[in-house]
């Protein structure tokens, strides 16, 4: 019997956002499939990687990432460094120090810091934030000024902060911003309703719906994404179309598999190679489920999901 093939395109589609400047820029989004579905239509904008730092410089304990990084030592050489990593599509810089539960780093220091990053790189740049969003509700804003014409993605505008990242960042000096939300796909919803009522328009808009390690409880975060995908191409929900956009690299290598000693457990192998593989094992995933573009940390993760993105593609 002759195969018939039946592609499952919808007629409604994820929206367009694009980061960076010139040839370089990334868009993310664009597809009328499920996600990685290339076998029923081609992908106009394929999934990408980002690499990440943070500005307290690379995780130079992990033996694989310090090497990468050997010889860098200022920001702006690490930057460098970082664009330079094979299968890396954008550089996504975090700043660590300005959390208030840590350092509690100056806002007018990160902003220094965006600055000579930014100055540094060539690909599109991602900003993530300190994860306190009173901090980040004064930090991103300024951050937006500063690299205004650089077109750089914000992470991320909260429900206790968005109004003034949407403002601050977005219709102010035409940055992107992403919605971050809980692993609820009611949430993502409610949050992206709210930061378009700011007048934010969905091509300066990505969500960001949480994560987790494969293995712990990435079960919940299939399910949102995959929701999220099935209610705005099936649905034509509006609300629910912006691309997704998933770090995942403190997560994978923050787990038990990646960090305990080859001492301790020598049947599991070098640590190095565990965590690269719990990266690259949740990487895939998060693609699977609905991520348009996913930030790694280690530089073999990176070259090793592209490889896999362009082999499905």
């Amino acid at each position: 019997m002759a195969f018939t093939k039946n592609p499952q395109v919808f007629t409604a589609k994820v929206a367009e956002v694009t980061f960076g400047t010139g040839d370089s820029a990334v868009t993310l989004g664009g597809e009328s499939v499920f996600p990685l579905y290339a076998f029923d239509q081609e992908y106009a904008h394929p999934p990408v990687v980002g690499i990440d730092f943070s500005d307290k410089g690379p995780d130079r304990d992990i033996p694989g990432v310090a090497e990468f990084y050997k010889g860098a030592e200022s920001l702006a050489d690490v930057a460098k460094r970082a664009s330079e990593a094979e299968g890396a599509s954008f550089v996504s810089f975090t700043l660590a120090s300005a959390d208030p539960n840590g350092d509690d780093a100056p806002i007018e220091e990160s902003v220094a810091k965006c600055k000579e990053v930014a100055d540094a790189v060539t690909k599109p740049l991602v900003i993530q934030g300190t994860g306190n969003a009173e901090k980040d509700g004064q930090l991103l804003g300024k951050v937006a000024e500063a690299l205004e014409g650089k077109n750089v993605l914000l992470l991320s505008a909260l429900e206790d902060n968005y109004k003034g990242i949407a403002v601050g960042a977005v219709l102010a000096y035409g940055q992107k911003i992403a919605a971050e939300s809980a692993v609820d796909i009611n949430l993502a919803k409610q949050l992206n309703v709210m930061i378009s009522q700011q007048g934010v328009k969905s091509e300066s808009l990505v969500m960001q719906v949480g994560t987790a390690t494969a293995g712990y409880g990435f079960e919940y975060v299939a399910s949102a994404m995959e929701r999220i995908r099935g209610a705005g191409l099936s649905q034509n929900d509006d609300m629910l179309q912006a691309p997704i956009i998933t770090p995942l690299a403190d997560e994978t290598w923050g787990v038990k598999e990646s960090i305990v000693s080859e001492e301790d457990f020598p049947e599991w192998g070098p640590a190095e190679e565990r965590g690269i593989d719990m990266e690259i094992t949740t990487a895939v995933a998060c693609l699977a489920s609905g991520s348009n573009a996913v930030i790694l940390k280690h530089p073999a993760s990176v070259k090793t999901v592209a490889g896999i993105i362009a082999d499905l593609m």
